[in-house]
């Protein structure tokens, strides 16, 4: 193994002894996945993981010999001197989160969880006692920095957004308003409430997000609506009226901020590009129907091409921008899904139905991919694509219901691996955008980073719960994380 790591050395994929431990479940070989074989997502997938055609010969006149296992992979990088950066996303995509290690454990639902600010060296978590905490993650250990007060809580804080430049945070809930609230060195600088709703009605945003350039927040709310807020300006730029349902989720599509995308409760992604939106008339450039049910989150890979879709049905579903839906497929969809006998079914308090947990097809689906496994209840569960850094975007992973986080291959459907322990719903989850971690945030108060490792699979789920059990049977402030402090509290 100390062979192993001095060539991880060498390729520059590891850098020092103190990094996370990087021991592969899976031999790592040529992508063998004939459902999407004549796909250019295949194509674009396999340049990124260094297996296109440019990789396959380092020199006029000498064949490289193919890898079959991790060992020939590392002996050839060597070989033929270093890996580039297609070899090192092969190589580190085999090395899967496994090891779990308890970052906190809290007295409250923790409702979102993700790496943020340059480099991912900020994690942020918000948690249904109306806390938002914030940890320094540089060199892989998180320490707690400060934690901030939520104001005007219904509920739960929902969502938070951090800009990019991890100067300024967002958080929503059961609100007229957003609240921002700007991040210095030197503490933080209060809570500004951002207006979006009129008054006199009950008013949710759901989903929240800073455009690219943290010019701008996009959020999708309860009324139905699309909201832009311009924070040069500090008001509301747009209102739009995009489904006839509860806009549970948003996001920009790439790092253009004219394109956003919206999923809802009527089950239909929707593409649109403010160039040619009129708020007075609202009509998307595309839509996705392929869901039997309502859509719990939306995410982009970032390349202005693809998004996934997180939904009731139970499913997540890969979409190609370029293949939007047909209207009248839509249209016909809706109306069989009217006379569904289980259409009014609550995710948030029944089981999911038969209708559900058969994988209902939907006339004139044109997904690129459906991925099924994970379950949906309870809660707006997240699904994001993995980094790009260090796995080429070969996964999509997802939290769910069961206390677990599914991670799946993301040209063949299959699962590749799942980690289990949590003891309630797995709402948000995070993988860092250079490291090898994977941070799960859960219902069971628990927020747990997994790492590449030796321990297996069967055994880290009974490790995460019952250390999870004595969390919550101590005192605040007491036993591991007593050296965490809880600083510049608004």
């Amino acid at each position: 193994m100390r062979r192993v790591r001095q060539i991880f050395q060498d390729l520059g994929i590891v850098q020092s002894e103190d990094q996370s431990q990087t021991h592969s479940r899976h031999e790592t070989s040529d992508l063998d996945c004939p459902e999407m074989e004549s796909t250019d997502l295949t194509e674009e997938t396999r340049r990124h993981l260094g297996l296109g055609p440019a990789h396959q010969a380092p020199c006029p006149g000498r064949k490289r010999r193919a890898a079959r296992h991790m060992m020939d992979l590392l002996g050839q990088a060597s070989l033929h001197g270093g890996a580039g950066a297609g070899t090192k996303r092969r190589i580190l995509s085999g090395f899967l989160p496994s090891v779990p290690n308890i970052v906190d454990q809290h007295s409250h639902k923790v409702f979102c969880g993700k790496y943020c600010g340059p480099g991912d060296n900020m994690f942020m978590t918000a948690s249904q006692d109306c806390k938002i905490r914030l940890y320094n993650t540089n060199n892989g250990h998180f320490s707690k920095t400060r934690t901030i007060t939520a104001r005007d809580v219904g509920w739960s804080v929902l969502d938070v957004a951090v800009s990019r430049a991890g100067d300024a945070l967002v958080y929503s809930s059961w609100n007229e308003n957003l609240h921002l609230v700007r991040l210095g060195a030197s503490g933080d600088s209060g809570h500004a409430p951002l207006p979006l709703a009129p008054d006199d009605i009950q008013f949710c945003i759901f989903s929240v997000a800073f455009s690219a350039d943290d010019k701008e927040l996009l959020g999708g709310a309860n009324d139905g609506c699309i909201y832009i807020y311009d924070r040069g300006s500090d008001q509301r730029t747009n209102q739009i009226l995009a489904h006839r349902a509860d806009v549970n989720t948003v996001c920009f599509v790439d790092d253009n901020t004219n394109v956003l995308a919206s999923g809802a409760d009527d089950g239909i992604v929707k593409v649109w590009d403010r160039r040619s939106l009129r708020e007075s008339e609202p009509r998307p450039v595309g839509q996705f129907f392929g869901h039997s049910d309502g859509l719990v989150y939306i995410t982009s890979k970032g390349d202005g091409r693809y998004l996934a879709s997180n939904s009731k049905d139970q499913s997540i579903k890969l979409w190609d921008l370029r293949r939007f839906s047909d209207t009248d497929d839509i249209q016909e969809g809706l109306r069989a899904l009217r006379e569904c006998p289980m259409r009014g079914w609550d995710y948030r308090w029944q089981g999911a139905p038969p209708s559900r947990r058969s994988r209902t097809v939907v006339a004139g689906d044109r997904s690129v991919m459906t991925y099924t496994g994970h379950t949906v209840l309870q809660t707006l569960i997240r699904c994001h694509f993995s980094p790009m850094a260090n796995t080429g975007q070969k996964f999509i992973y997802t939290g769910c219901a069961k206390g677990r986080v599914v991670i799946y291959d993301m040209l063949t459907g299959k699962e590749e691996t799942v980690l289990t322990g949590h003891s309630g719903c797995v709402r948000d989850v995070s993988w860092h955008g250079e490291q090898l971690d994977l941070v799960s945030s859960s219902w069971d108060g628990a927020v747990v980073r997994w790492s590449p490792g030796l321990v297996a699979e069967s055994s880290q789920g009974s490790d995460v719960r019952s250390v999870c059990q004595k969390r919550r049977g101590r005192r605040r402030g007491s036993g591991r994380w007593a050296d965490i402090t809880e600083s510049d509290e608004l």
